[in-house]
Formats: structure tokens, C-alpha cells, sequence
């Protein structure tokens, strides 16, 4: 794998903890408070889902909001917000982020596109530039609270959010499957060994309410994230329902209008 920080002479991804890379600031026309990373070992789970929500429940407490989709290959903030419009340029060549209907600003690949469906077929190395370029070449103006979008696994974006961008911390989403600790392990170690506050764990898919009687039922099995946060001393932010209506809302682009406030709890420890 590449060096993908200009700061070193190796490649930091073999390297210990005791390596610090520095991190990269955001341009002169940008302020960004608290960044938080929204990861997860494998895909699937729902970590667009959980970065959407999270900037949502923000956006309710009148903080200034912003999403960094760094999921290059697989973009899909634009469409559980229903963003068409392309983003523009200042008269410097710096981006501008779109914004959504409450005003979350938000910059994703799919955004620079001229078709959304087109693939991304990059590189690595070039995929890490674009999400540091997502960073430092737009005009985030005031922000109080940036959500970033990750691929899964722990390769290259991982890597290169983590050793360029100033991170207040991340989150690990994922599901109930009995894979879960594997999973978790992965995330867990790579942030522990690159000094990454983990503010805790987020389980997707947990449950489903039976419309009848409101009994919870485990479609996807016995949940295990418990064991997992024992395990790696991490806290359970949140476990989320299936829920019919959210999906719903976000074929529609309509995530704005959620009714629920599932991840109160989990932005109370966000904002701590």
C-alpha cells in the first residue's frame, strides 16, 4: 500500500503507533469543529444510513452540519438526501458543497459526476487524493459538526481519513450476525493502533416490530454486539431497527423527515 501522507518517508501503514503523522488542515475559508468517522469492518451494514441520521439529529439542535462522503466507489448520501444539483467553484477553483433541504452541507463524488450511475473505476492512490481533496479543496465555511462516510474495511480511505484528517473520533456500525466480533476486531484495532478515539458502536438491522403486537423480532439472529462491547471495553450507542418508513424515506431522498430520534443518545455522547 502507498504512503498516501506527504509528511512521511514510509509507509505508515506497517508502521507502529508511536507514528504521528500530521494531520491536514482544512483550507482559510473553512471552519470544522468535531469530525466524526462513521466505519465499519465490512459492508452492508448501514454506515450511510447511520452518517445520515446522525447529521440529521445535528441539524435538529442547530448545529452547523456537514457530510464528507468518502465512500468514493459507492456514494450514497446524494440520494438518501435527494442532492441533484452538481457542485460548483469559487472563483479560486474551490468547491462549493451542496446543501440540503435543512441546509447540511455535503460534498460526494456522485455530486461531481455527469451521470450518478457511472462508476468510479480508480486507483487507490487516486481515490485517497479525492477524499483529501474533499477536505481541504472545499469551502466548508462554519462548521460545527462534519460526518464522514467511509467505505468498509481498514484500506486505503481508512487509512487516509484517518492519518490526514483531524478526527474527534469514530463510530463502528454494524449487524447482529455472529461475525460481528471479527468484524468489530478489525475496526476497533485499526483505530487503536493509529490513536483514534472510538466514542462507540452502533448496531444496524437489530430488530423488527411486529406491526400486530410490537413484539421485537431478530430477523437476522441473536444479536452479539453486547459480547463485542465487553470484549473491546466500547460503549452501545444505539441498535436500530428495521424500519419499513426510514427505508422508505431514503429511496425517496426524504431522510430530513425521519419522526424517530433513535440516535439521541448516541449524538448525547457526540456532543459530550
Amino acid at each position: 500500500m502507498s504512503d498516501v501522507n506527504n509528511e512521511c518517508s514510509h509507509d505508515c501503514s506497517t508502521c507502529s503507533s508511536d507514528c504521528k503523522p500530521a494531520k491536514k488542515e482544512s483550507n482559510t475559508g473553512s471552519k470544522v469543529g468535531k469530525v466524526i468517522g462513521i466505519i465499519s469492518g465490512k459492508g452492508g451494514v448501514g454506515k450511510s444510513l447511520v452518517t445520515s441520521m446522525l447529521a440529521v439529529t445535528a441539524q435538529r439542535r442547530d448545529y452547523k452540519t456537514a457530510i464528507l462522503d468518502a465512500d468514493i466507489t459507492g456514494p450514497s448520501i446524494p440520494k438518501i438526501f435527494k442532492l441533484e444539483e452538481k457542485i460548483k467553484a469559487d472563483e479560486n477553483g474551490k468547491m462549493l458543497p451542496s446543501k440540503t433541504t435543512t441546509g447540511i452541507k455535503v460534498v460526494s463524488v456522485n455530486l461531481l459526476l455527469q451521470e450518478e450511475s457511472m462508476p468510479v473505476i480508480w486507483r487507490g492512490p487516486v481515490i485517497s487524493g479525492t477524499v483529501n481533496q474533499f477536505w481541504q479543496d472545499t469551502v466548508w465555511g462554519d462548521v460545527d459538526y462534519m460526518f464522514i462516510d467511509m467505505p468498509p474495511g481498514t484500506g486505503d480511505v481508512p487509512l487516509t481519513v484517518f492519518q490526514s484528517i483531524p478526527l474527534s473520533g469514530i463510530i463502528i456500525v454494524t449487524s447482529p450476525q455472529e461475525l460481528v466480533s471479527m468484524i468489530v476486531a478489525k475496526a476497533v484495532n485499526m483505530a487503536r493502533m493509529m490513536n483514534i478515539p472510538i466514542l462507540g458502536m452502533i448496531e444496524n438491522y437489530s430488530y423488527a416490530l411486529c406491526p400486530d403486537c410490537g413484539k421485537k423480532m431478530e430477523i437476522f439472529g441473536k444479536s452479539h454486539i453486547d459480547e463485542a462491547a465487553i470484549e473491546h471495553n466500547i460503549d452501545i450507542l444505539a441498535k436500530l431497527p428495521l424500519d419499513p418508513n426510514l427505508a422508505a424515506l431514503c429511496d425517496k431522498g426524504m431522510i430530513e423527515l425521519m419522526d424517530n430520534n433513535l440516535l439521541d443518545a448516541a449524538f448525547d455522547k457526540i456532543e459530550a
